[in-house]
């Protein structure tokens, strides 16, 4: 059940995100969220108070009963396993930084990866788009605090808070990578004890991300929504993941189909290459079919199978 809902949400965003006119067909009628997410555990990201200001909430759309917009306070939606691995997920859903899209890049993917032993944290974060002052580094802020929210709270769920993992998808890609990369950046208002743990992912997956901010290389809804109307030169580059990869990088993993018709794979070898440049441990997976947004996967295909390449490599990975 869970799997076909996130066949329609993918679809569904993919088609919204690419609509040019008024004259696009309508929006199918999608099923609500899964009751799994209402019944998981939320942890608040700030319970202090979001940093930031300037948040303008939205006009509601037909999608919204199983996207995730108006993200006014953001948190982290927990999964867990029958028997810990020791180890933790983070799960940064895409949705072109319009929208979270918790069902296919979400709940699909904590129940592949609970399966397999991991604590899997699902965030929906701040959209750039929602009016938010510092509109480029509020997905960024949120994503390092989860990070360290989720080590804050390794000794009650069980695993080990240096074993706390990335995987982000599309959008959620690149803020994988820009997390990745930019674990360092100093974003946090340093409020709490919390704001003092490590950010750094002890590995990252992207699965067909958006690395390019290029014209005809990365996704142009995404970097509008993320940049704003004409960002210069130097704020595209600050949010560029691929140009700040350096021996601190985690090892990374990625993931994309050489089909896709929203996201080229050429995202992808951008930043294996600069992994490459920079000597860091790299794995990439390109597939031959499977779209965009399919989270999990088609089980008719092989990308259905990244999520089990993925546990393989992360336990070869020195702790």
């Amino acid at each position: 059940m869970m799997a076909a809902a996130g066949g329609v949400a993918a679809g569904a965003a993919l088609t919204r995100a690419g609509a040019v006119s008024a004259a696009a067909a309508p929006a199918p009628v999608l099923p609500p969220l899964p009751v799994i997410w209402g019944q998981a555990r939320s942890i608040p990201l700030w319970p202090k108070g979001v940093p930031g200001s300037g948040f303008t909430r939205q006009p509601a759309e037909p999608g919204d009963t199983i996207y995730i917009r108006n993200v006014a306070a953001p948190d982290l939606r927990v999964f867990r396993p029958r028997e810990s691995n020791g180890r933790a997920l983070l799960s940064l859903p895409g949705g072109a930084y319009r929208l979270v899209s918790i069902v296919n890049e979400g709940v699909d993917v904590a129940a592949r990866m609970t399966a397999k032993g991991y604590t899997v944290f699902v965030l929906t974060y701040r959209l750039p788009g929602e009016g938010w002052a510092n509109r480029a580094d509020v997905p960024l802020q949120d994503a390092q605090r989860a990070i360290r929210v989720i080590r804050s709270v390794a000794g009650e769920y069980g695993f080990d808070p240096a074993q706390v993992s990335v995987v982000g998808f599309s959008a959620g890609g690149h803020l994988a990578a820009s997390l990745a990369t930019g674990f360092a950046e100093p974003l946090a208002p340093g409020g709490d004890a919390i704001d003092r743990l490590d950010a750094r992912p002890a590995t990252a997956a992207l699965v067909y991300p958006v690395i390019s901010h290029a014209a005809g290389v990365g996704h142009a809804l995404s970097t509008h929504l993320l940049l704003g109307d004409a960002p210069d030169a130097a704020l595209v580059a600050r949010r560029s993941p691929a140009l700040h990869v350096t021996a601190q990088t985690p090892p990374t993993f990625l993931v994309h189909s050489l089909d896709d018709p929203a996201v080229p794979a050429e995202n992808s070898r951008i930043m294996m290459r600069a992994l490459e440049a920079a000597k860091r441990p790299v794995e990439a997976h390109f597939f031959q079919e499977g779209g965009h947004g399919y989270g999990t996967g088609d089980r008719a295909l092989p990308a259905h199978y990244w999520p089990d390449l993925l546990a393989a490599w992360i336990a070869r990975q020195p702790r």
